[in-house]
């Protein structure tokens, strides 16, 4: 695996790299990597015959100082996990790399930013849209791979691709999870002992509410499943909202001919969780 950490290295190597006939797969992480950047590292591999991936915590996307200055960061154990699972280029920059400019993407995104984690974390979609385009104009991929964990940074992203990099294939990757079923996640490492062992019981309720909204209200089944995480010590339901997978809107009733969605933020005592999953 070849490790960069300048836009001309980076396009130096992609100019060795690349091939006419060789597809090119983008990865892009903040680091603190787990099994599931592997997953996608893996998926990309099938799909491309050179894969890049970068590592980057990007300061355009954290509206509180504290959560960048508390984001952790193993740069040596994320390249080898990078290198196992197959990844041909790593781009690992600095933030004036990044950001020569004092600039921020200005696009309207109409009510997919306005919702949910757009709610809590103002400007942090914005900041997510002015790297991921900065990273598609300089690697410019044929595809690029995004979990799903973070559902409405994906939306996001189909939207900046399609107004921005209509070339660019954006790839939505399945929640890779942990035994009891917590969404793997960077953050994961924050959580007490106790918090830990009781983890489990948002994506176990989650699981219950798209079964349950099937046949009972929204607002009956939205509900139960908050009192159900908040009887764990320690654990405060930040929002759970069942809505279109497509617009990102609060549905009030389940629809089998439409794509829905029950979306989740929950607070401890040291960190913040997201999942989501399908009605």
């Amino acid at each position: 695996m070849i490790i960069v950490e300048t836009v001309s290295e980076l396009a130096e190597a992609l100019t060795m790299m690349r091939h006419p006939a060789k597809g090119v797969g983008l990865v892009p992480t903040m680091g603190a990597l787990h099994e599931g950047h592997s997953s996608l590292i893996s998926r990309a591999s099938s799909e491309n015959q050179i894969v890049v991936s970068s590592i980057f915590v990007n300061p355009t996307q954290f509206n509180d100082k504290n959560d960048l200055l508390n984001y952790p960061r193993t740069p040596d154990e994320d390249a080898m996990l990078l290198s196992d699972a197959g990844c041909d280029l790593l781009f690992s920059p600095s933030v004036k790399e990044i950001y020569p400019k004092d600039h921020l993407l200005d696009l309207d995104f109409g009510n997919l930013d306005k919702v949910m984690e757009g709610q809590f974390r103002p400007g942090h979609f914005r900041g997510v849209a002015t790297v991921v385009s900065r990273f598609f104009e300089i690697i410019r991929p044929e595809k690029a791979y995004f979990g799903e964990k973070d559902f409405q940074q994906l939306a996001i992203i189909h939207e900046v691709s399609a107004r921005l990099f209509p070339s660019v294939t954006i790839v939505g990757c399945e929640t890779i999870r942990e035994p009891d079923g917590l969404a793997m996640s960077s953050r994961n490492i924050h959580l007490s002992s106790d918090e830990r062992l009781h983890a489990g019981i948002i994506y176990a309720t989650l699981l219950w509410s798209a079964g349950a909204v099937q046949t009972g209200s929204v607002e009956e089944v939205k509900a139960e499943a908050v009192k159900r995480i908040s009887a764990v010590a320690g654990f405060r339901v930040q929002y759970l909202e069942f809505v279109d997978s497509e617009t990102l809107q609060p549905i009030v009733s389940w629809q089998k001919d439409r794509k829905q969605r029950a979306c989740i933020a929950v607070v401890t005592s040291k960190t913040r969780l997201i999942d989501n999953v399908p009605l």
